[in-house]
């Protein structure tokens, strides 16, 4: 089963991740109180538990998923190509897929090979476009629609 494990958001710019078991998501804001919120491609960013788990092996670590900075954790899915311009549907809010979440420099700064065990296979994640406002909480059901 697909379904929402986590929920972060960034605050102010570089600053700690915020963890919440519940949080508003809105076309106008993304994730509630998170500094890159505004409208746009890379609204809110998802990222995958399973694919995390990879990157972990590779690693030879166990960092937290915030070391990654998405806002976003799933279970059940990891992402492709293929998802791109699919619709994802967390709860009741539906989020439309446009891009991968590229790692930078910033995630070898955290932490040594993150940046290179992320880049193959879209392990760092999806970018995402806010679709609708709803309300989302961790166990929520998750839903890939074409």
């Amino acid at each position: 089963m697909k379904k929402l494990i986590a929920i972060g958001f960034k605050p102010v710019k570089q600053g700690p991740m915020t963890l919440v078991e519940s949080a508003n998501v809105t076309q106008t804001h993304g994730v509630e109180q998170d500094f890159f919120g505004r409208p746009g491609k890379r609204q809110v960013t998802v990222m995958s538990n399973d694919q995390w788990q990879l990157v972990c092996a590779e690693l030879e670590s166990s960092p937290p998923w915030t070391t990654r900075r998405a806002n976003l954790l799933i279970e059940g899915h990891s992402f492709s190509a293929a998802d791109q311009g699919k619709l994802l549907r967390i709860g009741k809010l539906t989020l439309e897929i446009t891009g991968e979440t590229d790692p930078c420099k910033k995630m070898e700064a955290a932490r040594s090979g993150l940046e290179a065990a992320l880049a193959p296979n879209w392990r760092g994640g999806v970018t995402c476009r806010v679709l609708n406002d709803a309300m989302i909480s961790e166990g929520d059901s998750v839903q890939l629609l074409s």
